[in-house]
């Protein structure tokens, strides 16, 4: 498969979320080896950010830059970290979620999985629905200039 379907999330993908918490990815979305990890974070407007395995890779490199004398660094870190989990595919394609993270996100029966390029997000619908009403077509065409589109 092309290398850029699988490293680049786009699309809205609705779901049901089953009673073990675990939601079917899209198979474009899907690693091509089911041991490779993603990784879920409460994202603070209210949806779970998850960054599939090459960009765990990244975040890792990152996040090992933030020294033992930074302090507020840590603390970001701790509380960030200490809210997030690691998941991997099964094989009919579905990961399971931290129950702490679809209460963060007020998921329950249904999710809508949104690409955001390098990374996708999953939310409840009907907060998903609200949170891009909140966009004017000036706002989105000022964020499309600055990304030279």
């Amino acid at each position: 498969m092309n290398s850029l379907v699988k490293s680049f999330y786009v699309g809205e993908h609705e779901r049901s979320v089953d009673e073990k918490l675990r939601v079917a990815l899209p198979s474009k979305w899907r690693p091509e080896n089911e041991e490779d990890a993603f990784l879920a974070l409460p994202n603070p407007i209210g949806c779970i950010t998850v960054y599939p395995p090459k960009m765990v890779a990244r975040l890792e490199e990152k996040v090992s830059e933030v020294g033992l004398g930074d302090i507020q660094g840590q603390v970001v870190l701790a509380k960030l970290f200490s809210k997030a989990d690691t998941f991997c595919c099964d094989t009919k394609g579905r990961v399971k979620i931290d129950e702490r993270l679809m209460k963060h996100a007020d998921i329950h029966g249904d999710a809508v999985l949104v690409g955001g390029g390098s990374i996708f997000n999953i939310w409840n619908p009907e907060k998903f629905k609200l949170y891009v009403q909140q966009e004017s077509a000036e706002d989105v065409a000022v964020i499309l200039k600055g990304l030279g589109l």
